[in-house]
């Protein structure tokens, strides 16, 4: 790849090389040497994003006016071709680099201005709220009833195989707000505080003992309706308007 880099593009992995060498303890390379999945432990994975968010390399993809570095694709590739070859531990994807750009898209004014810079500092930390009990692949099977009450909707249901739900205290979640003949439609994304009366979260221990994996349990749970990103029934558009990210899509504008 050297060979095809330009002058500037040089620069910049030189400088990744510099920050990584002098920023990277040996419990972090530790961390990174240890992992059994894509996720490093939770206690790593905050430590390097404190240095991240410090040098303001937390979310490379995202625009700088909300915080981002601003990358462009090969940056992106630089820097991370550099953090696994000097063993660093990567961050959690389901904040910064999955719900981040669901709200920088989707969001209004005020949940941007309150979600964005919190998920780079790491007060909050995400986990995902899709796969069901009985939807698990077939996502628009999702039956997780949410109903509207005044200003918040009522939650029941479950979600399973949640990953990081016993560290997180934000989820990202699909939920079922409607029926109709066509499944997708009905469907509503919410930011939910894992806080809030009435979540039980049960752990779903690996072979390996760790436990990463849990099964997330909603009890009539109220989340404002202020939670909602996009719009009530509209939740596919932004689930399919995540999914790019989540199979490393980069960061544009809406139209």
């Amino acid at each position: 790849m050297s060979s095809t880099l330009s002058a500037s593009e040089k620069a910049f992995r030189a400088e990744v090389r510099a920050f990584l060498a002098d920023a990277l303890t040996p419990e972090l390379r530790l961390a990174g040497s240890r992992m059994t999945s894509v996720y490093a432990d939770h206690a790593s994975q905050m430590a390097w994003q404190a240095i991240l968010h410090k040098r303001g390399w937390a979310a490379p993809a995202w625009p700088v006016e909300y915080g981002g570095a601003g990358w462009s694709a090969m940056q992106r590739h630089i820097f991370t071709s550099e953090r696994v070859a000097a063993g660093a531990p990567p961050t959690s994807p389901m904040g910064i680099n999955m719900a981040g750009p669901a709200i920088i898209g989707y969001g209004t004014e005020a949940q941007k201005a309150y979600f964005l810079p919190r998920m780079l500092s790491g007060e909050h930390f995400w986990c995902q709220g899709y796969s069901e009990p009985q939807a698990g692949s077939d996502l628009a099977a999702l039956d997780m009833k949410a109903v509207r009450d005044g200003d918040a909707l009522v939650c029941t249901g479950s979600k399973i195989w949640t990953t990081h739900a016993n560290v997180a205290n934000w989820m990202f979640c699909l939920v079922r707000t409607a029926r109709t003949e066509r499944r997708q439609q009905g469907i509503t994304f919410l930011l939910i505080d894992m806080a809030t009366p009435g979540i039980e979260v049960q752990p779903i221990i690996m072979h390996s003992g760790e436990w990463i994996q849990n099964q997330v349990f909603f009890d009539a749970v109220r989340v404002p309706v202020a939670n909602v990103l996009g719009e009530i029934d509209g939740g596919w558009t932004v689930a399919k308007y995540l999914l790019d990210f989540e199979r490393g899509g980069a960061l544009t504008r809406r139209n």
